[in-house]
């Protein structure tokens, strides 16, 4: 990559970077991803993709891939955190795939991103190239941004898109505010094989355990077995740390569940006590995008995962920004990056609120103790499937990202 830079620049090869590089790649666009990382490597254990963006990874080809690689589960239930007893049930599997148009599919991130890398390839890929500051290159013609890199160096692109995750470096060039918000709750994570778990009712399912000030969520990611955990509690009050992890006293996560049904405790057992993932939320941003540089995914929008709709809706963000860029190109004119991002964002904003105001509310009513509130939010569990398909269901490609494509 030399001093002139590619016409797109994606910082951060995460999910989301990935994702849009191969949609632009699909579109006929090309671009360049900057990792500060030395290696792709796994952040958190696995992921949960949903049918709004496993339809789209099938459209950019990875849909065999990641169904070897990943497990399809069959129910959604939610359990009494003691007793383990159901509370309610929902099918997923073929029902699912029937009336959403794609799979529900539990996989290891490492996993995952290596399916996206394999894809992208090496080439366009700059590992260990950090960015530590976005200035507007005034000097360019026709605009343009200025990337300075940790080492020293200067690039330029005529568009720089930050899929640089909740920290984001991008964003600070975007936009001032400080939306980040921590919910109050911790998580922590795990994988564990299913044998170590006799008492654990149904493990290919995915499945909620909810209790007084705690829950846990877990779901199937290979067909070896494994088992993906997100144990959540209460606390601490307040986020200190500089990053969203931090080191627990040992045994910290066992004491929490004292007292629950033994397929949890041998769950969490099963695996060594994580770090301690602090849950951030975050208020909207009244921009996602400045001149030339815009957000994607986390850095655009981070949410709890009590959805699991984070790399989701990353993955809808990628392929709509995708579609905007080139169909702004092929309509022509000088104005075409303008005339994207502003499509790009009207299309994601009022969607990706939606699911994190959502998530935001769901976190409390996991954690409801025993009595006449969690009855009522146990008889509203009947109805999931329709209180909640609206997320599922929605297809960004079937949006109008152009004129000729609306209707």
């Amino acid at each position: 990559m030399g001093a002139t830079g590619p016409d797109i620049a994606i910082v951060g090869a995460g999910i989301g970077g990935l994702t849009l590089a191969l949609a632009l790649r699909a579109r006929g666009i090309d671009a360049e991803i900057l990792e500060q990382a030395p290696e792709l490597r796994e952040v958190g254990a696995a992921v949960a993709l949903s049918a709004n963006a496993t339809r789209l990874l099938a459209g950019l080809g990875l849909d065999a891939a990641l169904t070897a690689a990943g497990a399809e589960p069959t129910e959604l239930v939610y359990r009494h955190w003691k007793d383990g007893r159901r509370i309610a049930a929902h099918p997923v599997g073929d029902s699912y795939r029937a009336r959403f148009g794609g799979p529900y599919l539990g996989v290891h991130r490492a996993a995952f991103q290596r399916i996206l890398g394999d894809a992208w390839g090496s080439e366009r890929l700059h590992l260990g190239t950090a960015v530590g500051g976005v200035h507007e290159d005034a000097a360019a013609e026709g605009g343009g941004i200025r990337l300075d890199l940790a080492d020293g160096r200067s690039v330029r692109a005529g568009l720089v898109v930050g899929a640089d995750g909740v920290h984001s470096t991008v964003r600070r060039h975007v936009t001032a505010e400080d939306v980040t918000a921590y919910s109050g709750t911790s998580g922590f994570r795990g994988l564990v094989p299913a044998e170590a778990m006799p008492s654990l009712p149904d493990p290919s399912a995915i499945q909620f355990w909810m209790g007084p000030g705690a829950h846990v969520l877990h779901y199937p990611i290979d067909s070896a077995g494994t088992v993906n955990f997100l144990a959540v509690v209460e606390g601490p009050e307040r986020w200190t740390e500089d990053t969203w992890r931090a080191e627990a006293a040992p045994g910290e996560l066992l004491a929490a569940f004292d007292g629950w049904h033994p397929a949890i405790t041998e769950m969490l057992a099963g695996a060594p006590q994580s770090a301690r993932w602090g849950l951030f939320g975050q208020a909207p941003l009244r921009r996602w995008s400045r001149g030339r540089a815009v957000l994607i995914g986390d850095a655009a929008h981070a949410m709890l995962p009590h959805h699991g709709q984070g790399a989701n809706q990353t993955i809808e963000d990628a392929v709509t920004l995708a579609d905007c860029l080139a169909d702004a190109r092929a309509a022509g004119g000088s104005d075409a990056y303008d005339v994207a991002l502003r499509r790009y964002e009207g299309l994601r904003r009022v969607r990706t609120r939606q699911v994190q105001r959502s998530s935001w509310v769901t976190s409390d009513l996991l954690h409801l103790p025993d009595g006449p509130a969690a009855e009522r939010r146990d008889r509203k569990l009947a109805t999931v499937p329709a209180d909640f398909g609206w997320i599922h269901a929605h297809d960004v490609r079937r949006e109008p990202v152009a004129g000729s494509r609306a209707s």
